[in-house]
């Protein structure tokens, strides 16, 4: 075993000089190989003292790695965008530490920095408990105070397997004997604590400070496969300092207020049992919004040239097998045998269908694009222990669509999907949209060439249409890349949904093809494209980000109608009735109950208006209207209160044709 780093120094220390670049373009000369903690005492005390790491050609490095040749070189303090994901990481292995001081024979499997924090999983017989988490998060404390330094070193893959085995330690042996021949074996200690690790880190624990938080167990099978044995997951967050600590805590605080499963309950939107895991028991009310929201999208797509279709729930595997999703998704897809000789799939997404409908009759280039859309019922066989309410489900339905176009139309066709996207988010009461490109994926299907091609029509595509984007290494789906957009919520949190994606392969997998202008046969380009994605997981994304008051065109109840007195009763039918009539969903509550408990229990069911009457109302025709989280009433004639309110209430579809 040795270090590599003196080895490099070393070489390096015989060669000539190596000359820096700083962010601010000026260039520092160093007589021999240098390292980053060298060039930041060069550069002032004060940057010494706050380097956590560096930037050498763009790629975060540890501080004490060698520079033997000139680079551009940039000191990752505690305010660059990097140093999270560094803390996190460090993190992530002072918690494992503490861990293994606390529980020996516990073993360490994987441990990575994840947005807003970092996990670990072990393996243990025993399971963790929250009182479990208090003690671990004193003894990261403790090794955070003792300062100790990371230090990277190099072995020889055999050596390292055989020490991990020795302690046994069996799934870090695993990991090394999988990692490929070239991959160099690199060992951090922290003390006497060791760990198998690429990094980078920081120059010691006490960087990590206190601003960190074990928040949450977990299950987790290992390497994410349901046939591997359960491993405990630790989850954990940590930040600059503590205040931005305290506000991600207050931000969970609020995202537990906002959990779509206890609204749901409270709102009476829908239930989940055991009996059918992973799927939705729509009630009325949650029946109200999902079929709001597919008449919304429905309207949208019609007026965007899409025509609607229908494919059957059960497909041959052969037709996976052809496209590719049955090598790539199988232990996903749910099969039902026919007969000794032939298995029949759920289908877990349309794609494949409706390039099977294209085929049907022949197609010219006149023709393309066809833009085909089908609110798509799909299963898909996920985890048991990654399922969650509407967010993560085994049946969902997609606002799925699939434009069939030729290559010089993939432009245009992109940038009219974007503008529809914009538009729908927007009405939806979203306007702060992040999009990635996401790239080739490390398995995929189609050569080299076809992604190039693939990857820079799609990004020209993008850049045409006027997207910001950021990059998604290795995130693209098997048989194209991607565009994902990305929609922050009330209080911050992101959600992937819609999604664009350019694919050459599946229309060659399944010989779909058009007759070209040259009268020859040529194959379309497929872009697959979403708004909302899951309309499960939107209708769950859309209940958090308002907190369960949705807007009125989307609210399942919009009005209740409530008495004061019983005295009033029949004036509150009439204008329950009135409402009714005017086009909104409203309800009556005629209980013997003070008007004040009545008001409580509608605003715990999320109901947007309350329409109070009483016997002056009665006698004067009008009504005292309140709405959800205000505290004063507004006094209208009733002729006038329907009028408001029904103008109100309608959805951005007769707002936009009214515009």
């Amino acid at each position: 075993m040795n270090d590599m780093r003196t080895a490099e120094k070393g070489a390096a220390g015989k060669s000539g000089g190596v000359a820096i670049t700083l962010p601010d373009g000026s260039v520092r000369e160093y007589d021999g190989a240098v390292s980053g903690a060298e060039i930041a005492a060069s550069i002032g005390k004060g940057l010494a003292k706050a380097a956590l790491a560096m930037k050498i050609d763009g790629m975060v490095r540890d501080l004490d790695t060698v520079i033997a040749a000139d680079a551009a070189v940039e000191i990752v303090t505690r305010t660059s965008p990097e140093a999270l994901e560094l803390i996190r990481h460090d993190a992530a292995h002072v918690m494992a530490e503490a861990v293994q001081s606390l529980y020996p024979g516990t073993q360490v499997t994987i441990g990575p920095a994840i947005e807003n924090g970092f996990y670990y999983d072990f393996a243990r017989d025993e399971p963790f408990t929250p009182e479990d988490l208090k003690k671990i998060e004193a003894a990261m404390r403790k090794i955070v105070a003792a300062n100790r330094p990371f230090t990277r070193e190099v072995w020889d893959r055999t050596e390292a397997i055989e020490f991990f085995k020795n302690l046994g330690e069996k799934y870090k042996a695993e990991i090394i004997q999988d990692l490929p021949e070239s991959e160099t074996i690199s060992i951090y200690r922290q003390g006497e604590w060791l760990d198998l690790c690429r990094g980078p880190h920081m120059p010691t624990t006490g960087r990590v400070g206190g601003a960190f938080k074990l928040t949450k167990l977990a299950g987790a099978y290992w390497r994410g496969d349901h046939r591997n044995a359960m491993l405990q997951r630790i989850y954990g967050t940590a930040w600059r300092d503590d205040k931005e600590l305290r506000a991600y805590l207050e931000q969970l605080e609020e995202a537990e207020r906002r959990d779509h499963r206890r609204l749901g309950r409270e709102m009476e939107l829908f239930h989940l049992q055991e009996e059918a895991a992973g799927s939705i028991f729509w009630h009325p009310k949650g029946w109200t919004i999902y079929r709001l929201l597919e008449e919304y999208i429905r309207a949208r797509l019609g007026g965007s040239g899409y025509d609607e279709v229908r494919t059957p729930q059960l497909v041959d595997r052969t037709l996976w097998e052809r496209s590719g999703h049955w090598e790539k998704f199988g232990d996903g897809i749910f099969a039902v045998p026919e007969s000794e000789d032939r298995l029949l799939a759920l289908k877990p997404m349309n794609c494949p269908c409706h390039v099977e409908i294209f085929k049907q009759g022949i197609k010219s280039y006149r023709d393309l694009p066809i833009r085909m859309a089908e609110f798509g019922s799909c299963h898909r066989n996920e985890p048991s222990g990654a399922l969650h309410g509407l967010l993560r489900v085994r049946q969902f339905t997609q606002d799925d669509a699939h434009i069939f176009c030729r290559e010089d139309q993939i432009t245009p066709e992109s940038i009219e999907f974007c503008a529809l996207l914009e538009s729908v988010y927007h009405d939806l009461g979203f306007d702060d949209v992040v999009v990635k490109l996401a790239t080739r994926p490390v398995v995929r299907a189609g050569d080299d060439a076809t992604w190039d091609r693939a990857e820079a029509a799609l990004e020209a595509a993008a850049r045409a249409a006027g997207l910001a984007f950021e990059i998604l290494p290795d995130e693209g789906a098997f048989y194209g890349p991607k565009l994902e957009f990305h929609l922050r919520d009330a209080i911050g949190r992101s959600w992937q949904c819609g999604t664009l994606q350019l694919d050459f392969v599946l229309p060659e997998r399944l010989d779909a093809n058009y007759v070209a202008e040259d009268g020859q046969k040529h194959r379309p380009v497929m872009l697959h494209r979403a708004i909302l994605g899951s309309m499960e997981r939107f209708i769950g994304v859309l209940i958090e980000h308002f907190a369960g008051r949705l807007p009125l065109w989307l609210a399942p109840v919009q009005a209740v109608v409530a008495t004061i007195t019983q005295d009033s009763d029949d004036y509150a039918e009439e204008v329950a009735a009135a409402l009714t009539g005017a086009g909104l969903r409203a309800e009556l509550d005629l209980r013997n109950e003070k008007i004040n408990y009545k008001v409580r229990e509608h605003s715990l069911k999320k109901v947007p208006i309350m329409v109070v009457v009483g016997k002056r109302e009665a006698e004067e025709r009008t009504v005292a209207i309140r709405r959800l989280g205000g505290k004063a009433q507004e006094i209208l004639a009733l002729d006038q209160a329907l009028h408001t309110l029904a103008t109100e209430a309608q959805s951005p579809l007769s707002q936009n044709a009214a515009a």
